[in-house]
């Protein structure tokens, strides 16, 4: 079965509003086994919604349309399709009474255009909209599914989950289901991480392998297609398995997670407190750890020490390194970590200290960063990177690095 969904509303074309709808239509889809194969967004113009309807028809089984359903002129989605399938227009009583009682109730007059709500196509099965006024409604002409729900995401949603759903399973009935895993990896490139596992893309049948690069990370999306959910389960983990004998020292979460809250869990879960003392990245670390729940039980505190003054005076960073060696180095970034998990008792301190340009402020190029991490019990280390990007890239990606280091030590190590 191929799906498709057309979004009616000249607004969606002008970028007043993001078709959500197609998104979660699509997910509700893939869960029972349909796969959507095409999205369109048409303006209000019966000429050509008429044009991508006989578009849809020539290339899907399930056409499912949003939008167009309510009391105003450019609301014509269900005038334009019952023309094209040659089927009339009758009124559903049920829906009259209910959008009658709903005027009763509101102490507002009911103007007669708001009756236009209550026509349906003839003989469709009524789809009731127990969180607005016009009912949808589905229907099969030719063999082909048509389904119409409203615009509002407040009404589309649970008209869909409460009766579209168990309509498409009733006539369909069961279908492939389609189970999706997003892995997540940190420092390899997208190019590397491909080439790594040519042979699995390759040979890919069932699941499917989707790597997608974004914001200095690189995810995967696996998805099996099978009619039991256990089984489809076994088949992401295997393959999950190949992927990762290749480059699971990269892999760092499932789905939607962060690297932030992903050192957020290993941090709970080893009941470990840390701080930070920040230069290159500002505060930035400090920021994104506190934007996640549950901060208070491991974030003892933080300096930001961007100028050299304020690393000598706050956090006690020898003048004799700065002098020598520079803000800009192993030495500094050593200090930075030991000294602001000494200040605030924690177990962990972290430092990030580097040049982000445009401009060098010390000879070294721009990208260069120390990261220190200083742990109860352990020798304090201190990693030295060339972050690639402007300068707000580097930040951020720096802050990434020193989440991604940090899970590994909290990992492999115990911090005492």
């Amino acid at each position: 079965m191929k799906s498709e969904i057309i979004a009616v509303g000249s607004e969606l074309l002008l970028g007043q509003i993001a078709n959500t709808n197609a998104q979660f239509l699509s997910q509700q889809l893939a869960e029972m086994g349909l796969g959507v194969y095409y999205h369109t967004v048409v303006g209000d113009n019966p000429d050509r919604l008429k044009q991508a309807v006989n578009t849809a028809k020539s290339r899907s089984n399930i056409i499912i349309f949003t939008g167009g359903l309510g009391p105003t002129k450019d609301d014509l989605t269900k005038e334009t399709i019952s023309s094209l399938l040659g089927r009339k227009l009758v009124t559903d009583e049920n829906a009259l009474s209910h959008i009658e009682e709903y005027f009763k109730k509101t102490k507002r007059t009911m103007s007669e255009n708001n009756k236009k709500q209550a026509l349906v196509i003839e003989d469709s099965f009524i789809l009731k909209n127990e969180f607005g006024m016009a009912p949808g409604m589905a229907i099969e002409v030719n063999d082909i599914h048509f389904m119409f729900l409203p615009g509002p995401p407040s009404e589309m949603k649970p008209m869909f989950l409460n009766f579209g759903r168990d309509y498409f399973m009733s006539k369909l009935g069961q279908q492939e289901k389609i189970t999706s895993r997003v892995l997540r990896y940190f420092g390899i490139g997208e190019s590397q991480l491909e080439t790594d596992i040519q042979d699995l893309i390759d040979s890919q049948t069932n699941p499917t392998i989707a790597p997608l690069a974004g914001d200095g990370e690189v995810t995967i999306r696996l998805t099996a297609r099978h009619k039991e959910e256990t089984t489809a389960f076994q088949l992401l983990d295997e393959l999950e398995n190949k992927i990762n004998e290749r480059v699971g020292s990269f892999f760092y979460g499932y789905d939607n997670t962060t690297l932030i809250q992903e050192l957020m869990n290993v941090l709970h879960e080893k009941d470990k407190s840390i701080s930070a003392a920040e230069s290159l990245t500002g505060g930035l670390f400090t920021e994104q750890l506190t934007a996640v729940k549950g901060t208070s039980k491991v974030l003892n505190g933080g300096i930001v020490c961007y100028t050299n003054e304020t690393k000598r005076d706050l956090l006690k960073v020898s003048e004799k390194t700065l002098e020598t060696v520079g803000a800009v180095s192993r030495q500094c970034a050593l200090e930075m970590a030991e000294n602001i998990q000494s200040l605030t008792n924690s177990d962990i301190g972290i430092s990030f200290t580097g040049e982000a340009g445009p401009v060098t402020n010390e000879d070294q190029p721009i990208g260069r960063v120390y990261i220190g991490i200083a742990a109860s019990g352990q020798e304090t280390i201190v990693h030295r990177l060339h972050v690639a990007g402007g300068r707000n890239t580097i930040r951020k990606r720096t802050v990434k690095y020193g989440c991604q280091l940090l899970i590994k030590q909290l990992n492999e190590n115990t911090v005492k």
